[in-house]
């Protein structure tokens, strides 16, 4: 069995999740039903649960001031949010696992089953790379990503992205040091959560770090030349719009 514990200030929310499990999930114990975040901290302090169904949005203390509160995460957490796409977006490139209200009952069931095949606690740098992808501007990159790869999580810096190849249903990810990351995302989905000025769309299939850009040579589209050498096409549809993020002389 796995034990776990509801933390949700809406009764209604509580009770619906509840039934919920009952009836889709028996392989999960509900160790308690707390309705604030300070409930919710006491009950995990004292009941150790293995999963903690997280709400997002309580008054007072929300989800995210909550777990700041929680010393040992040793636990599975599963945020809980109503329309939050930005949230949303944060929860899959941090690998968390996320439920979408009202909650479907397969998507809950699909959660419970990934949990019990492979336990993937929150770790300290999972949970900083979530926070840092919530609380920045939706105007600039984060500072480091979560790269999913089939190995597990590889952390690296934005910065060091000089660009990013779409290949089928997945992206190879090259660094400064030319180091070559496959990554088990498509190249939109990097695109959303990297949107920024640091970088631009050239093309379909690639993704370019505009730091990393070196020279622009002149054609029907054109091409970049990126700082580690690489040749990068530009789409024609692109172009003008490119140029247009750069001053000239």
């Amino acid at each position: 069995m796995l034990k776990c514990i509801l933390v949700d200030d809406e009764i209604n929310s509580l009770e619906m999740m509840e039934w919920l499990l009952k009836t889709y999930c028996p392989e999960v114990e509900i160790l308690a039903l707390c309705n604030s975040a300070k409930e919710g901290i006491d009950a995990i302090n004292r009941l150790d649960p293995e999963i903690v169904f997280l709400d997002i949005n309580m008054p007072e203390m929300n989800g995210f001031d909550m777990l700041e509160q929680v010393r040992n995460h040793s636990f599975e957490i599963v945020f809980c949010t109503a329309h939050d796409q930005f949230a949303i977006k944060a929860f899959k490139f941090a690998a968390i696992n996320y439920l979408l209200k009202p909650v479907d009952p397969d998507d809950l069931k699909t959660t419970i089953q990934r949990i019990a095949e492979k336990r993937i606690n929150i770790s300290e740098d999972q949970y900083s790379l979530l926070m840092q992808k919530l609380n920045r501007s939706s105007k600039s990159a984060p500072n480091r990503i979560a790269l999913t790869t089939n190995e597990g999580l590889i952390f690296v810096e934005t910065r060091d992205i000089v660009y990013c190849k779409a290949e089928s249903n997945y992206t190879t990810v090259i660094l400064s040091d030319n180091k070559k990351i496959t990554v088990s995302r498509v190249l939109k989905e990097l695109d959303e959560v990297l949107s920024g000025p640091e970088f631009f769309r050239v093309h379909s299939s690639f993704l370019i770090g505009i730091n990393h850009v070196k020279k622009f040579i002149r054609g029907e589209g054109g091409h970049l030349v990126m700082d580690n050498g690489d040749s990068i096409t530009v789409s024609r549809s692109r172009k003008q719009e490119f140029m247009e993020l750069f001053s000239r002389f």
